[in-house]
């Protein structure tokens, strides 16, 4: 358990289980909603159900409490440091109700998984954040982690995969 200075309750954080997934789908509607893209969620009970308990898993849950309410939470997987020649933590979403935004429960998540990758002995720890959420790379900044301006995530949709694989090379 960790007490934020500005929280007069204390924060725990433990890993989701499997009753958790509806909880943890409305968490992912609300970030989709505050970067706007609501509209991109697919995900469902099912699919999250067995995406995340079911092995091989792929990709864990933390969830943030203050008392018995869900305030945050955090989806990460590992990934993998050819340089490095070991896994890294990769996280995949961070997100805090936004009326306990401020007040430190995102530091004690991201020191939570912070640890969690000293302890599963990651070489690295990494998120992508959005160019426009200045107050998110602000906040990254202040805590140690280094923004990269050089690097640009790639990505291809289900829809462009199945487009490139139809392609004579």
């Amino acid at each position: 358990m960790t007490k934020p200075e500005s929280l007069g309750a204390e924060i725990q954080v433990r890993k989701a289980a499997k009753e958790d997934v509806s909880l943890i789908l409305e968490f992912i509607k609300a970030i989709a909603d505050y970067e706007g893209l609501a509209h991109q969620v697919t995900a469902t009970e099912e699919t999250l159900a067995q995406s995340l308990f079911q092995e091989p898993v792929a990709a864990e849950v933390s969830l943030a409490y203050q008392g018995d309410q869900a305030i945050g939470y955090a989806v990460y997987f590992h990934n993998f440091s050819t340089f490095e020649g070991k896994r890294g933590l990769y996280l995949e979403d961070l997100f805090i109700k936004p009326e306990f935004r401020g007040k430190g429960i995102g530091k004690v998540l991201l020191k939570h998984l912070a640890q969690l990758a000293l302890d599963r002995d990651c070489a690295r720890f990494e998120w992508v954040v959005l160019d426009w959420n200045k107050s998110a790379i602000e906040f990254y900044q202040k805590m140690g982690a280094k923004v990269f301006d050089e690097w640009r995530v790639c990505r291809m949709d289900r829809r462009a995969m199945e487009q490139y694989c139809l392609k004579d090379l």
